[in-house]
C-alpha cells in the first residue's frame, strides 16, 4: 500500500467495524423512522414557522442523515486487516515517537478516529492529522520533519511502531 492511499483507507478493529455497522442499521432504520414520525406529527399541528416541535425534528433528521453518510464512508474506506509487523508506521500501528530536544517518549495509535472508544487509556491519532501524514511509511530509528497546525516546524523520532493488539 501507498502512502498516499494508506492516508485515505481508515484502519478498523473488527469490533470498531462492527459496532459502527450496528449504528449504521440502527440509524438507517428504526432511528430515521422515528424522527419521520416526528416530523410527521410535527407537520399537522399546522403552522410550521412557529412550531418548534417541527424544528427540532428537522434539525434531528439533518444530524441523522449527515451521520449516516459520515459511517457510510468510514465503512466504506475501512480496512480491518492486521497490520503486518515490519516496524514501518503505518496505519493499524502503535507508535512510539521522541520529539527532538525532548527525553519523554509518547505511544499513540495511528488509526481511524472512530477508534477512540476502544483504545482504553491510549490516543488515537489520525493518518490524515499533520503528525500522522508526516510519519507514515517511516520505519523505527528514522527522525521526520513535519509542520504543526501551529506553523511550528517540528522533527519526531520513531522509537517503535508495533500492530495495535488491542
Amino acid at each position: 500500500m501507498t502512502q498516499s492511499s494508506e492516508q485515505h483507507m481508515i484502519w478498523l478493529t473488527r469490533q470498531a467495524f462492527d459496532s459502527l455497522q450496528e449504528e449504521l442499521e440502527r440509524l438507517r432504520g428504526p432511528v430515521r423512522s422515528e424522527v419521520v414520525a416526528r416530523l410527521s406529527a410535527s407537520r399537522d399541528e399546522g403552522d410550521l414557522k412557529e412550531n418548534g416541535g417541527y424544528h427540532a425534528a428537522k434539525e434531528e433528521q439533518g444530524k441523522t442523515e449527515a451521520r449516516i453518510r459520515q459511517l457510510e464512508e468510514v465503512l466504506r474506506l475501512a480496512d480491518t486487516n492486521p497490520p503486518v509487523d515490519d516496524g514501518i508506521v503505518g496505519a493499524g500501528k502503535t507508535v512510539t515517537t521522541r520529539f527532538a530536544g525532548d527525553d519523554d517518549t509518547e505511544t499513540f495509535l495511528l488509526a481511524a478516529r472512530e477508534m477512540e472508544d476502544t483504545t482504553k487509556d491510549l490516543q488515537v491519532f489520525s493518518p490524515q492529522s499533520p503528525l500522522g501524514a508526516a510519519i507514515i511509511g517511516a520505519k523505527k530509528g528514522d527522525t521526520v520533519g513535519y509542520q504543526a497546525p501551529t506553523g511550528k516546524e517540528l522533527k519526531v523520532e520513531i522509537v517503535d511502531a508495533v500492530p495495535y493488539t488491542g
